[in-house]
């Protein structure tokens, strides 16, 4: 029976092309994803022990830590003192203290160099040879004196700078001037990661980033014959356990090994989601394939029964089909899948993100996973079909054709959808009614109802195609009219085809209606609520503006309102409380601010600005006190000036003067700085805040449409990513219609002949085929943009309340879109079937069983 199925899939090899394909594409996608990460986890972490050879024991420090009355304690890093101790130490042949933070360098036109949140800054730590172990200079020096840096060998070269040129750095100050003292290679993740690395001398690095005197980690080299364990057993008790932490070299490399597999593993999940996504909607194609190919050879099959077979051979002979289908798809696709390993870098590389050198890791647990992913899905698949084969009785099979499903099975079948996709819209909107806590809930509905979709298109194709006809036949003729009826001659069929573009499109309608819904929110609400000119902060996200940047802006006769956005906290009882420090002179023309109750101009009396789901949720109204307990661990009391509407994203849910703030906190995060010019928003009202701030290279000055511009670039980008991502699966759902549509017309070419023979002409036949694609195509996308405009619905519920104007919007745009790219594939498909099916001869048609 073995031979018997081998030979079956050399004579089906046309049409099983397409399952190849399908089964090679879901494959490579994963294979790809597994070789990829495995490469990038493995070259990272060789980066990684790189930069720590030679290092017998690293002592790291997280600085002061704070006591129960949430005042700071220790040191602020491991001090000169210590190092000192640490060097006396027998064992210790070198000793070098570090320190690190933001640094960014300008071109000439005063553009950033490099990605903004990977740009360092760090010091030149030179050891008893008077060379940094870190750093190999291919020019120049180390600085050794104030007004002097080194810079990476990338940045210089984008730069165009030389040693003894002078430079302007940027930290999250103003900017200064200084001497290019040398020019250096590293293996920095930092500069790996496309970034630049400015090292200054030790004593200007403690001061931009720590404190003179003190160091946030300490790199230990050991003299000949004495172990990293005994030097670090030499080490700990110099140390202070509460505020450091020591550990072999090897140890913190194994340990950074560790934290780079995690983040991949988490990269692996998401990509390897989408990989399941296509494999899945493959299952549908395969199951189609397999279920024509048993009709079409039902007196083959039944001629092996009547001359021996038993149900469980002939059975079994599918499935080897299928094995054999599954075991050259895994092969190609897992060959497939690293080409694409390797792709895949050049497009992330392309995008000016930089990856580390390291040799195609191809493991054996990602060989082992393309076979069984392979094999797995197309046997599974082919199971039922394989299972129909044993049911047929020899006499009958042979006296048929083909066998229709039984009327029975399709009620039962259709009975049994209804019951889970009512089920799942239940469970959806028992999501929505737990509001934020229900996304999970609304998930496992949404699964559901994919389920129960999948079961009960049989029963929907008929009268949604059924309203599409006299149109067809109105517009298209005789063509138009076959092309309907044949859509659903076979419910199953059709039902099978569409399901797979209706998962796709599902998916990328919801994606897209809570992207754009998310963008129109947060749109308005910079538009509504924000008044200021311009908004200033860090290049990098995520770092803070130094003080100083309001205070050099407000000496600008060209700015009129200067406000920080400075983010603290406080303690109220045992709970800490997020507080917003704004300039409380200039915030009500910045910012709009509506308040329920009491006033914006209280905050100038030192009072403080309530949000109002705060103000509910704690009982505070106008005139109400509390006490607090400020970041140094001084205590105080509140008075309650007024209750605003919540502004989530632009301020916490107290607000009062930073001057408040600032002087209880020895270092504030200013977010950004918000401002008016004098002479209202102009590109010369920018150019003087650009001015004002020293030409800035590391600060950005964004007008309100850069804002907006800003924000809708990263949800168009997310959604493109999701929209590549997605892609594998929409592509397998193209090569689904094709061999429905290539397979139909095999089993139609008596019919097709008589049709030919009675006057249909070639060019109608292929027209017949191509609306037949189209009407199948989009029956599924009408239902996936349907099922995903209500599962952004539902979804977005869960947001509503936190996300200030969320309002559900539909992009009708991106949906007509859709619909015509559903519409464009289905006469992209029938390309193919159709020329095959205009080019029968249709005698030998005609004479064809």
């Amino acid at each position: 029976m073995f031979r018997t199925a081998l030979r079956n899939v050399l004579a089906h090899k046309a049409r099983l092309l397409m399952t190849v394909l399908a089964v090679t594409l879901g494959v490579a996608f994963v294979s790809g994803t597994l070789v990829f990460t495995d490469t990038l986890s493995k070259a990272l972490s060789s980066q990684s022990a790189k930069s720590y050879e030679g290092v017998a024991v690293s002592v790291t420090s997280w600085g002061q830590t704070r006591n129960e009355e949430g005042q700071k304690e220790g040191e602020p890093g491991i001090s000169r003192q210590t190092l000192d101790k640490v060097k006396a130490l027998g064992g210790v042949d070198a000793v070098s203290g570090r320190v690190s933070g933001f640094a960014g360098v300008g071109d000439e036109n005063g553009k950033l160099i490099g990605s903004g949140w990977s740009n360092k800054g760090s010091n030149y730590a030179p050891v008893k040879d008077g060379k940094d172990p870190r750093y190999a200079f291919t020019e120049g020096s180390g600085p050794a004196k104030a007004d002097q840096v080194a810079l990476d060998k990338e940045t210089a070269t984008q730069g165009g700078y030389k040693v003894g040129d002078k430079i302007r750095v940027a930290t999250n100050g103003p900017v200064k001037e200084y001497t290019l003292s040398g020019v250096f290679t590293t293996e920095d993740g930092a500069v790996s990661a496309g970034g630049s690395l400015v090292l200054f001398d030790t004593a200007v690095a403690q001061e931009l980033y720590l404190k003179p005197g003190f160091y946030e980690e300490l790199s230990i080299s050991a003299k000949a014959g004495v172990s990293a364990d005994r030097l670090l057993a030499d080490v700990k008790p110099l140390l202070d356990p509460k505020t450091t932490k020591a550990q072999t070299g090897a140890a913190l490399a194994a340990e950074q090994a560790r934290d780079v597999e995690k983040g991949m593993t988490n990269m692996n999940q998401m990509l390897l989601a989408f990989a399941g996504i296509a494999l899945f909607v493959g299952v549908f194609l395969i199951y189609n394939t397999f279920t024509m190919l048993v009709t079409q050879r039902t007196k083959e099959l039944a001629l092996l029964r009547a001359v021996g077979a038993n149900r469980g051979q002939v059975m079994r002979s599918v499935l080897a089909e299928a094995l054999v289908v599954g075991v050259v798809s895994a092969a190609i696709g897992l060959v497939t899948g690293v080409g694409l390993a390797v792709g895949m870098r050049s497009v992330i590389e392309s995008f000016g993100a930089k990856l580390p050198a390291g040799d195609l890791v191809i493991a054996p647990a990602t060989i082992i996973a393309a076979l069984v992913i392979g094999v797995l899905v197309t046997t599974l698949a082919a199971l039922l079909p394989a299972w129909r084969t044993g049911r047929i009785a020899p006499v009958a099979a042979m006296g048929s054709a083909h066998l229709p499903a039984s009327a029975k099975s399709l009620v039962v079948r259709n009975v049994l959808g209804s019951i889970i996709s009512l089920g799942g819209i239940g469970v959806v909107f028992l999501g929505v009614s737990m509001k934020g806590d229900g996304r999970m809930v609304i998930g496992g509905g949404a699964f559901l109802l994919l389920v129960g979709l999948i079961v009960i298109l049989p029963l929907l194709s008929k009268p949604v195609i059924a309203t599409v006809r006299p149109v067809l036949q109105k517009v298209f003729g005789v063509p138009g009219k076959l092309a309907a009826q044949n859509a659903v001659r076979n419910p199953r069929r059709t039902a099978v085809t569409a399901a797979s573009l209706s998962i796709g499109l599902t998916l990328v309608t919801t994606l897209s209606v809570l992207g754009i819904t998310m963008g129109n929110a947060v749109d308005r609400m910079s538009t509504d609520k924000l008044k200021a000119d311009y908004r200033v902060s860090m290049a990098a996200d995520g770092m803070s503006l130094d003080k100083s940047v309001a205070e050099t802006l407000a000496k600008s006769p060209a700015i009129k309102d200067v406000s920080p956005q400075a983010d603290g906290y406080f303690k109220v009882g045992e709970s800490y409380r997020a507080a917003s420090g704004v300039n409380p002179a200039a915030i009500g023309r910045l910012l709009n601010i509506e308040t329920v109750s009491g006033s914006v101009d209280s905050l100038t009396k030192g009072e403080v600005l309530v949000a109002e789901s705060t103000a509910k949720k704690q009982n505070l109204t106008v005139g109400s006190t509390f006490p607090i307990q400020f970041d140094d661990g001084q205590k105080g009391t509140l008075k309650v000036g007024g209750v605003y509407k919540d502004l989530e994203g632009l301020l916490s849910p107290y607000v009062l003067d930073n001057r408040i703030l600032a002087e209880h906190s020895e270092e504030q995060y200013i977010r950004e700085v918000y401002v008016n010019a004098a002479g209202g928003a102009s590109k010369a009202a920018q150019q003087s805040v650009v001015d004002a701030l020293g030409k800035n290279p590391a600060m950005t000055v964004a007008t309100q449409q850069d804002m907006r511009n800003e924000l809708g670039g990263i949800i168009n980008t997310m959604l493109n990513i999701m929209y590549g991502l997605l892609g594998m699966a929409l592509i397998i759902s193209v090569l689904g219609v094709v061999n429905t549509l290539a397979m139909s017309v095999f089993e139609r070419t008596q019919e097709i002949g008589m049709l030919r023979a009675i006057g249909l002409d070639r060019s109608r036949v292929k027209n017949m085929i191509r609306l037949e694609a189209v009407v199948i195509s989009l029956f599924g996308a009408v239902l996936g943009v349907a099922i995903g405009i209500f599962l952004a619905w539902a979804v977005g519920t869960t947001f509503a309340k936190s996300v200030p104007n969320y309002a559900l919007v539909l992009p009708w745009d991106r949906i007509g879109i859709f619909l015509l790219l559903a519409g464009v594939v289905g006469v992209l498909a029938a390309m193919w079937p159709a020329r095959s099916a205009a080019r029968l001869n249709m005698l030998t048609a005609i004479k064809t069983e």
